[in-house]
């Protein structure tokens, strides 16, 4: 009896079984579906519960969700070392679920040393997962191969499919049931991404993520670069966490982030020479403004978060809508309009005409701050007192998506194409520390609620950096391309 030959690498990039991309694509659309849902699942949660069930102050709310989203997003790049040197991606996604999905049962416990336990525990599992799941996905098409920038799209319609289905799930538990149900139901996501991906992902990711050292896909290129001492991550590390501690009030989150940012840069930088240090550089400078937008973008879980629960109007006849509910919109516009911009890539790539990532990230800066406009408006009017439309926070949230689908699924596959081989994880983990360090910034600007009292004079701020940002980032687009000149990006 003739048996079916074993997948190999060459067979799975080939394949144009998922909507014209390999079937491992789907695979890893599934699992990072499934991760989302308990990252969103507990981030509508975590604002409401602490001001609503524990009393916290507003000011103090923001503050602790700034500082999660901060680690939530540091740890991924120490993850990304580890699986570049030690355990590949393909291990290191195993290990980030198990932990994920144990931290989110660990909050389920109606106590707060388990609640801060289970936060930390959400971190580390981050840590393992975020950079390896989005790395995989690059690993799985050829250098040059056009549809990289529409795959990366296509997983990050599984992000945001997670992203919706969360809030009506550990949402209404949470908020309708019991607050500690909801963070249980995070964890059974995870749990269900986990065991899908450990089931087929020697089907579908052959030779894929393995260890350093025991498959094409990570080994390829690893000859007659520039070795990567240690003491250049530590010289980094000694100067950035210098650096915090000038900038910052000895925020720990800050310091830390600091010394981790500076071992980063110097890992890189230092460990590379000519054309992939020039790449290196690219993808720092990009990495700055990206903070910018993820600080605003990410007010929805805080101050906008806020704004729907108190100064908008959510009454559908005798039903009052779970706040959380309004967490699922941006991901409803993601589902909408990604296969829009994916084909929207593709047609302008085949006519030549795709402009460069970064001028994609000129203009996605510049929609999110217009969708600010829309609540500096609907600020006004709840100024003027009482409540207004949901008409506002919709406006928002269709703009901030539209600025997310030019920067954020763009931007993966950016830091994989410029990304020198051997540092594709590391440099993964760089691209979510923008989320990190944007987590403490936008956790600051939403504790600014508690002395900028108009809901329009506070919009006005990320409106106003948003906007700023994609008028100094058009600057420096030439710069940009100059410097990744040995790759199209």
């Amino acid at each position: 009896m003739a048996t079916t030959p074993a997948p190999t690498l060459e067979s799975v990039r080939d394949d144009r079984s998922f909507f014209g991309h390999p079937r491992g694509l789907g695979l890893l659309f599934a699992a990072e579906m499934w991760e989302r849902f308990s990252f969103y699942g507990m981030r509508g949660l975590l604002v409401l519960y602490l001001v609503n069930a524990l009393k916290w102050s507003d000011g103090d709310a923001a503050r602790l969700y700034g500082n999660y989203m901060s680690l939530v997003y540091l740890t991924p790049l120490v993850g990304g070392y580890i699986a570049d040197r030690l355990l590949g991606t393909r291990n290191s996604l195993v290990i980030g679920g198990i932990v994920i999905a144990a931290g989110h049962f660990v909050m389920a416990i109606d106590n707060m040393a388990t609640f801060y336990t289970g936060m930390g525990l959400v971190i580390v599992g981050t840590g393992f997962f975020k950079p390896n799941v989005s790395t995989m996905v690059g690993q799985l098409y050829a250098a040059g191969d056009p549809r990289r920038d529409a795959g990366f799209t296509v997983f990050y319609m599984g992000i945001n499919l997670g992203a919706f289905l969360a809030p009506f799930v550990c949402s209404t538990l949470g908020e309708k049931v019991g607050w500690h149900y909801g963070f249980a139901a995070a964890g059974v996501g995870m749990v269900l991404g986990t065991v899908s991906y450990v089931l087929l992902r020697d089907k579908y990711l052959p030779g894929i993520g393995l260890a350093p050292g025991r498959g094409a896909a990570a080994t390829a290129g690893a000859g007659g670069e520039s070795p990567s001492r240690p003491w250049h991550g530590i010289v980094g590390g000694a100067a950035g966490l210098g650096v915090a501690a000038l900038a910052s009030s000895g925020n720990w989150v800050a310091l830390l982030m600091g010394a981790v940012i500076g071992g980063a840069i110097g890992t890189a930088v230092l460990g590379t020479h000519g054309e992939e240090r020039k790449r290196v550089i690219a993808l720092f400078i990009v990495v700055t403004f990206i903070v910018l937008f993820w600080a605003a973008f990410e007010q929805a879980g805080s101050s906008m978060n806020l704004f729907a629960d108190r100064h908008t109007d959510r009454t559908i006849g005798s039903f009052l809508m779970p706040t959380g509910w309004f967490q699922s919109v941006n991901s409803l516009f993601l589902l909408l309009f990604a296969t829009v911009f994916a084909g929207l890539w593709l047609r302008l790539s085949k006519a030549g005409r795709e402009p460069p990532t970064a001028f994609k990230m000129v203009i996605g800066l510049f929609l999110l701050g217009l969708g600010f406009v829309a609540l500096v408006i609907g600020g006004r009017l709840v100024d003027a007192g009482g409540k207004v439309s949901p008409v506002f926070l919709l406006a928002a949230y269709l703009f901030h998506t539209w600025g997310e689908l030019c920067v954020s699924p763009v931007g993966l596959s950016y830091v994989t194409k410029v990304a020198p081989v051997r540092f594709a994880s590391l440099l993964m983990g760089v691209w979510f520390l923008a989320n990190s360090a944007a987590g403490l910034v936008g956790g600051a600007i939403a504790a600014m609620t508690e002395t900028v009292k108009s809901q329009a004079a506070f919009f006005a701020i990320p409106m106003a950096t948003s906007i700023g940002a994609s008028l100094l980032l058009l600057l420096l687009v030439p710069l940009l391309r100059r410097l990744t000149a040995s790759v199209q990006a």
